[in-house]
């Protein structure tokens, strides 16, 4: 009889065990999915900005640097992009593109800035277009890394509580981080771009 109880203890620490395990497997893949929405509205703006750019580039024909920055920012945005997507959550790859955008969005806005000196271009129709694409870009970033952090929160909660702890450091579930982006000004919001 002592057995069965012994046998029974077993089988029960067994499926919690393994109940724990795909939690955490489901935490983590929520997670991944959210990069991943994220990163589908990242590459939906790098590659609005080279049109934007191109619109822009034949009325500031003095403000090649800016031009530049904005480039150089875009392509190390996008360099941050993918090695953050090789492995979302890893605190370095998420500092590592949070710095990035901070860069690009800093490029855009004084962009931004520069392109108020010309009406012309404020009034240019296709760079109304792009302008109102990116904006709605910006918005959906926002909302997506918003996700993607809830879902950070809940995979890490969820790998601190106990019992979980004891599988989660069996398996390797380590802590993950969330995306943050620290603008110039100090805010932590989209970078506000407005003609």
């Amino acid at each position: 009889m002592n057995e069965w109880i012994v046998l029974g203890i077993g089988a029960a620490c067994l499926a919690s065990c393994v109940g724990i395990y795909n939690g955490l497997v489901t935490a983590r893949n929520r997670f991944k999915n959210g990069f991943a929405q994220i990163d589908v509205q990242l590459k939906r703006r790098y590659d609005l900005i080279p049109g934007l750019l191109e619109t822009a580039r034949a009325y500031l024909t003095h403000e090649s640097e800016t031009l530049e920055n904005v480039v150089n920012a875009r392509n190390g945005a996008m360099a941050a992009a993918k090695a953050a997507g090789l492995n979302p959550g890893d605190p370095e790859s998420m500092k590592a593109l949070g710095s990035a955008e901070a860069l690009l969005g800093g490029a855009l806005g004084k962009l931004s800035v520069v392109m108020e000196a010309y009406p012309d271009l404020k009034g240019n129709e296709t760079m109304e277009q792009f302008m109102e694409e990116l904006t709605s870009t910006e918005n959906r970033i926002a909302f997506s890394r918003q996700e993607f952090n809830d879902h950070i929160m809940r995979y890490n909660i969820a790998r601190e509580k106990f019992p979980n702890t004891i599988v989660a450091s069996m398996f390797n579930f380590v802590r993950a981080d969330q995306l943050q982006i620290e603008f110039a000004e100090g805010g932590r919001d989209a970078p506000q771009i407005s003609f």
